[in-house]
């Protein structure tokens, strides 16, 4: 979870790769974006391009189920 800057109250929007992929695991696989992204405290525009990036080293997978695209941890 990132921290508050003191000053103005916002949060300082960084996340590692760490927090996205322990929510996946303690939220329970498959997981979709919008409680991922509640989970780590950010947007979910936030978390859908932090999971693209996820997915693209081969760190998580994603998938459609119905309209939505969940994501879970890699088997590699």
């Amino acid at each position: 979870m990132p921290e508050r800057d003191e000053g103005t109250g916002r949060y300082t929007g960084t996340y590692s790769d760490d927090d996205f992929v322990e929510a996946i695991e303690n939220e329970g696989e498959p997981v979709g974006t919008g409680e991922i992204a509640k989970a780590v405290g950010c947007a979910h525009d936030t978390a859908y391009k932090r999971l693209q990036a996820l997915e693209t080293k081969g760190i998580i997978t994603s998938r459609k189920v119905g309209n939505t695209l969940v994501w879970s941890i890699s088997d590699d």
